[in-house]
Parts: structure tokens; sequence; C-alpha cells
């Protein structure tokens, strides 16, 4: 469980990891916008979706319908319902 990792990093005084991936969490939003385009780029649906997400409260509606589709293509069922709210 996470929670149980987390207190693990704390008592050793050890770095944060991601929970999924175990690599360090990124220092900066610009790190965080780099792991997050790696994570498309390998067809992660969840980050797919996330970046549909993001252009829709961007206002890019067509950006966004795009995002959804390839998501729900790879099994998102999140994205299915997303594309039904557009």
């Amino acid at each position: 469980c996470d929670h149980a990792n987390q207190l693990r990093e704390a008592e050793g005084n050890l770095q944060r990891k991601c929970p999924f991936c175990r690599h360090r969490v990124p220092a900066s939003q610009q790190e965080s916008k780099m792991d997050h385009m790696k994570r498309v780029e390998v067809n992660d649906p969840f980050a797919i979706a996330q970046m549909g997400i993001m252009r829709f409260y961007e206002g890019n509606y067509e950006g966004a319908f795009k995002y959804y589709t390839k998501a729900a293509e790879l099994g998102d069922v999140t994205s299915h319902y997303l594309l039904s709210t557009i």
C-alpha cells in the first residue's frame, strides 16, 4: 500500500518514489510534465486520459476528444464516459 511505503521512506529518510513505477518523484513541474509525456508516448491509457482532461479544461475540445478516444481504444473505462460528456 502507498501509505506504508510513504512511512517506510519517511522513517528511513529515503527519497520519495512513485508508488507505481518506483522512480523518484519529479522535483519540478517541468520534470513532471516530461514524465507524463513519456507515459503518453508509450500508450499508457491513464496518462492519455489525463492529457485529454487537461485539454478539456484548456478549452481544446477537439484535442480532448482525440485523447479520450485513444485512451478508450486502449481500454480506459473513464474515457468512455468522458467521451459521452463532450
